[in-house]
């Protein structure tokens, strides 16, 4: 069974700014699989080709059956719904193609169905509140789930539509989202506190 976790960072308009903040406090060798599930319906995602200026993990666009491995960062592709089996990444059509898309619930979904191991759901800026309704999900099953902390946030729509679920565990600016996640990754069984001077 896999065992390292994975860190779902969801997000969409504003969200390059945390993802870009995220990665650069990240050491490239945790053991945790980062998946950044962004927003892009209309046109070909550019962050498998932006996201490498900051980051010494290499970062790879999502194909279909990608083995999903640690110490990496995937991007999933425009206009694509993702799912993991077993080890793989799976891609399907986008299964809302009108309105606001649900690719960061579908995906955390797959997760909590899924994974074996850790699971991290961190939801970042954007529109509307994709995400929101998998973060208890997630948290049921013995995940973490984080928030940006709104007033980092460009839009900060999403986070609070995370936190207005009830499931988040912290809320945090995207550097604070990353030293939970060092601690995550090291820990060995309780949850760690929260960063102090970051709470809900």
């Amino acid at each position: 069974m896999t065992q390292f976790p994975i860190v779902c960072v969801g997000g969409s308009a504003g969200g390059l700014d945390a993802y870009i903040r995220l990665l650069q406090n990240l050491p490239s060798d945790m053991g945790v699989a980062i998946v950044i599930v962004n927003h892009i319906t209309l046109f070909p995602t550019q962050l498998h080709e932006i996201l490498p200026r900051y980051t010494s993990m290499p970062v790879e666009l999502i194909t279909d059956h990608l083995q999903v491995v640690p110490n990496r960062v995937f991007i999933i592709p425009a206009n694509r719904d993702l799912h993991v089996d077993g080890e793989d990444f799976r891609l399907a059509p986008i299964s809302k193609p009108r309105g606001w898309p649900d690719v960061i619930t579908v995906f955390l979904n797959s997760l909590s169905r899924c994974w074996s191991g850790k699971l991290v759901a961190v939801i970042v800026s954007g529109l509307d509140g994709d995400g929101a309704a998998a973060m208890c999900a997630i948290q049921n099953m013995g995940g973490t789930t984080i928030a940006q902390k709104p007033g980092t946030a460009s839009e900060p729509d999403m986070p609070e539509s995370a936190m207005a679920s009830g499931c988040i565990d912290f809320v945090l600016s995207p550097e604070n989202i990353a030293k939970q996640i060092i601690l995550i990754a090291r820990a060995q069984s309780s949850p760690h506190p929260p960063i102090q001077g970051d709470t809900p």
